[in-house]
């Protein structure tokens, strides 16, 4: 049997460049033996990067056009990889039949893959069905835009896209949808130009609308939250979980998660100081950031942000919201 085919837009690496590649290889030190998951297989590139390393790959993803590339991978690495369909919020459970796993990489939001898709409906640059559904099931949105009432709809807008016009859009969307209903995603894109005006060079108006409605149709919130603490529960004592996330209100969750102290009130200096729990995490790395290098060649890595940190010997948490800065219709946990 042959290589299976894949997309036309393969290269030889995979179709699309991971961001901070360098960086995510230098955090989870890859070598012969190891395990490793990709709880975010996508396309497959931080997988090959591992699997040439000399690791094991378990690669999971919840959606189905990574299909190709996850049997590419299978015939070229054999025993060294396998693929499980899932989301990474199951991680642990999805990954406990492979043996003890000694690092976790999330790639966390859409991928340029899907972006390029204009049948996903992902991108406003793309004419497209609005869709948006990573798994390709549940409510859509346009199912979002078309049946929520005003006011959860800007509060929607707001906390998951801090879009700060949303009261303005979402009466804007509600009026349009009154004449006929939104089902494309250049349909809603001039809605909201319409709405809020777009001056010359800055980012394209809809930016965070369509951040806001991806985010709340794929749970991706509760998904970061559930897998991080996934990978908690997976790993044992030296084993390192390496985040990459791309806009600030996912990077504050993570932060929180390796380091709760960060989330706390700030205390009196005349106050007796709470004692700290026990520390899960260790040796928490600084955020990293894309080079000039990179950026030049990849734009997509010019908001990501690489967080990794390694485990200790104390028992996982159980999963809890409050604290990690979890963006919430009507409030922060």
């Amino acid at each position: 049997m042959g290589k299976p085919s894949l997309p036309e837009t393969e290269a030889a690496d995979g179709p699309h460049v991971p961001v901070l590649l360098d960086e995510v290889l230098a955090a989870l030190s890859p070598e012969t033996g190891s395990i490793i998951v990709d709880g975010t297989f996508g396309a497959g590139g931080y997988s090959r990067a591992l699997l040439k390393a000399g690791a094991q790959v378990i690669g999971i993803d919840r959606d189905p056009s990574v299909l190709p590339y996850a049997a590419a991978l299978k015939e070229e690495f054999s025993d060294r990889f396998n693929f499980v369909a899932g989301t990474f919020s199951e991680l642990d459970d999805l990954a406990a039949s492979h043996g003890p796993v000694d690092a976790v990489v999330l790639d966390i939001g859409v991928s340029s893959m899907q972006l390029d898709e204009a049948e996903r409906g992902f991108s406003f640059m793309r004419d497209g069905p609005l869709d948006m559904r990573m798994s390709r099931s549940g409510p859509s949105a346009a199912d979002l835009v078309n049946d929520l009432d005003a006011e959860d709809l800007a509060n929607l807008l707001y906390a998951f896209g801090e879009e700060r016009k949303s009261r303005r859009i979402a009466q804007f969307i509600v009026a349009a949808r009154q004449q006929e209903p939104i089902r494309t995603t250049l349909q809603l894109a001039r809605i909201v130009e319409k709405a809020i005006g777009r001056k010359p060079g800055d980012a394209h108006p809809a930016t965070r609308s369509f951040q806001a409605l991806r985010i709340a149709v794929n749970g991706e919130f509760d998904q970061l939250v559930e897998g991080l603490f996934a990978a908690e529960r997976l790993l044992g004592e030296g084993g390192t979980l390496a985040v990459v996330s791309f806009h600030s209100l996912e990077d504050r969750i993570v932060k929180r998660f390796f380091d709760p102290d960060k989330g706390g009130p700030a205390m009196s200096r005349h106050l007796p100081q709470a004692e700290s729990a026990p520390r899960r995490w260790q040796r928490v790395a600084k955020a990293v950031k894309a080079g000039a290098a990179e950026l030049a060649t990849n734009p997509r890595a010019r908001s990501a942000v690489l967080r990794s940190a390694v485990r200790t010997a104390e028992p996982a948490r159980p999963v809890q919201m409050r604290g990690l800065g979890v963006p919430a219709i009507g409030g922060t946990q």
